[in-house]
């Protein structure tokens, strides 16, 4: 893309991901905001605004993923620091959001995290937040600014698309992701299938059954989140045993914490598309994963809310 000719467009990044802001900025046409996030040897952070932001919008790129107490706070110094040094808007951009499965009381006496950190985030001064396949959709009403919320299913249909499968079957690994399970088998133009699945405890799921007909196809798995890995490779071996021909897996958000890469490697999954909202390193990095970047399309919501234009018509 050509440069983007605005000197009150800025975009700046902390630590948390900072190679998918320098891919956004590189698809938007501008330079990188110059700062620079450190820590003091107690773990204090200091944010360092090496130029001016008097009267800009301002963009800030922070996905809140592990360490993720130390990015939020990175992130939550970093619009402070905007906000005292005059900034005319400051737009959040969160790849991730950390905490969104804490979006409720699930048992007496649990915090709402979620609504915690949407808190925090206003209090610090941002007057809006992008963000990406939120893990509950109802956690935009948490915040009383505006909140766009991009969906990763469009870059990840796209893939498959190019990959021109055969016999698909989309599948959703519980009862709460068939919605995004059918968004995506409608741009794919293909079934769905449900697994009814029981979870004894956290992070250990029990695949009870299949709900549709996967003999001889080739299944998606589709989730928004893949943490430990335990519902989705479970999933795809239940989905082989009655005889599903290959499995695919894909998700937004590879959070891949714990025994998540040794489960998928060991798993009878093909093959795993992920998306760079969380970075990958260069350990998880397994032969059987595919990134795709989210870089072009929050490159254009940025300009889409810098330009006063419909965010919605990317999805269109």
């Amino acid at each position: 893309m050509a440069n983007y000719r605005d000197p009150k467009l800025k975009v700046f990044t902390c630590n948390a991901n900072p190679i998918l802001a320098r891919d956004i900025v590189d698809h938007i046409g501008l330079p990188l905001g110059n700062s620079q996030v450190v820590h003091f040897s107690d773990g204090e952070v200091q944010i360092k605004l090496n130029e001016s932001v008097r009267g800009a919008d301002v963009f800030v790129i922070q996905s809140t993923c592990a360490p993720v107490n130390e990015n939020l706070m990175e992130l939550l110094v970093m619009v402070d620091a905007l906000k005292r040094a005059s900034a005319k808007s400051i737009n959040v951009v969160l790849p991730y959001y950390g905490y969104a499965r804490q979006d409720r009381k699930a048992r007496a006496r649990d915090p709402i995290t979620a609504k915690l950190v949407a808190n925090l985030i206003e209090v610090a001064g941002a007057h809006r937040v992008i963000t990406m396949d939120l893990h509950a959709t109802q956690i935009q009403g948490f915040f009383d600014i505006p909140v766009d919320h991009l969906l990763g299913i469009p870059i990840l249909a796209k893939y498959f698309v190019n990959k021109e499968l055969e016999d698909v079957v989309v599948v959703s690994p519980d009862h709460g992701g068939v919605t995004r399970a059918r968004r995506l088998a409608e741009r794919l133009e293909a079934p769905i299938a449900i697994i009814d699945k029981r979870r004894p405890e956290p992070n250990v799921a029990e695949v009870m059954n299949i709900v549709g007909n996967v003999e001889g196809k080739t299944c998606i798995l589709i989730d928004d989140i893949i943490d430990t890995a335990g519902t989705i490779t479970l999933a795809a071996d239940a989905l082989v045993k009655v005889g599903a021909k290959d499995v695919y897996a894909c998700c937004t958000h590879p959070v891949l914490s714990g025994p998540a890469i040794e489960r998928i490697s060991n798993s009878s999954i093909k093959e795993l598309v992920i998306t760079d909202t969380i970075p990958l390193s260069e350990a998880k990095n397994i032969p059987k994963i595919k990134i795709l970047s989210v870089a072009p399309i929050i490159g254009e919501a940025i300009i889409r809310v810098h330009e006063e234009l419909s965010v919605s018509k990317l999805f269109d």
